[in-house]
């Protein structure tokens, strides 16, 4: 019998789903460290961030077959080296690019109107400094009409896109690897709108755009540094929901206190989970921990996507 471990969580639905393909399936978490006496009694392997999938622990586990993400990012897995191996590794790409494109615009909006700042100081200072409070968080912003740049226009980013779009927002994303795409803006009932958005230049997004949102992956370096800062309008709201790495920690500090930023929205951090005190206690950070694919209905497509596959590698 085919034996599953699923060592970071996984949906119920998803589960289910693997147990009525005949699956054996052991839902409980294995400490890293002793996953190289466990996990070589396993098939395949299912993790979020938390569990690491290195080399030397895919060295031990002749019998692995699948390592499978619940999730997108593939950081935490050596990848090249499982698949030397002959190993499948899976994730779940399309499964929550709603939920984290929803929480970008979620600190776009919070910081366009004070929510974030509000929600700090409400409870100390609304009972007896509210005409106060009020003025300060009178000079709030609108998302219609303004320019939103968004790094990496993969589905995450194109859905990012979409809802720009929708909200009558000039959309400029930079990629690469892709000239353009079509996306379909969802109304709600029968009605399909499909727009085109082409992709720009990097530089020419950071130079024109109001708000900029990112959604790629790390791979060793930031993508915004000291020198992407110094191109950017001057009180830009940059948004990260992709990985902690992406965006130089340093420089942004910088970039907040010289107001070139006026607000950075971050749900992601290099040091996780122990994120650097300036940032947690900055007053304009708005501050997620990681949640952005942490929706009731992302984690049950995630467990379905991951199921479906699983059941298709072993059948």
């Amino acid at each position: 019998m085919i034996r599953i471990l699923i060592n970071d969580g996984i949906h119920p639905d998803g589960q289910k789903k693997m147990e009525e393909a005949g699956f054996e399936v052991i839902n409980s978490k294995v400490p890293q460290d002793d996953l190289p006496a466990q996990l070589p009694n396993y098939d395949a392997i299912v993790v979020r961030s938390a569990t690491k999938v290195r080399t030397p622990l895919i060295d031990q586990c002749p019998n692995l077959k699948i390592i499978a993400r619940g999730g997108v990012g593939l950081d935490n897995i050596d990848v090249d080296h499982a698949k030397s191996k002959n190993i499948n590794v899976i994730n779940t790409p399309a499964a929550s690019s709603e939920a984290v494109a929803e929480l970008a615009f979620a600190h776009m909006f919070s910081i366009a109107r004070s929510v974030y700042k509000s929600n700090r100081e409400m409870p100390s200072k609304g009972g007896s400094e509210f005409k106060t409070l009020k003025k300060s968080y009178s000079k709030g912003q609108q998302l219609r009409g303004k320019t939103l740049g968004i790094i990496g226009f993969g589905r995450i980013g194109q859905e990012t896109g979409r809802i720009g779009t929708a909200l009558g927002m000039n959309v400029l994303p930079v990629d690469p690897y892709i000239d353009q795409a079509e996306v379909d803006l969802k109304l709600f009932g029968d009605q399909n709108v499909k727009v085109t958005i082409p992709t720009v230049e990097m530089k020419t997004m950071l130079q024109q755009a109001d708000f900029i949102s990112l959604h790629i992956p790390f791979t060793g370096k930031a993508v915004l540094s000291t020198e992407e800062f110094a191109l950017m309008k001057d009180g830009v709201i940059v948004v990260n929901a992709a990985r902690g790495g992406t965006i130089d920690e340093d420089a942004l500090l910088g970039a907040l206190e010289s107001g070139k930023v006026a607000a950075a929205g971050l749900d992601v951090f290099e040091n996780e989970p122990t994120p650097r005190k300036e940032l947690l206690d900055h007053p304009r950070v708005s501050l997620t921990p990681h949640i952005g694919a942490s929706t009731l209905e992302a984690q049950r497509n995630i467990g379905l996507e991951l199921a479906d596959k699983i059941i298709a590698h072993f059948n």
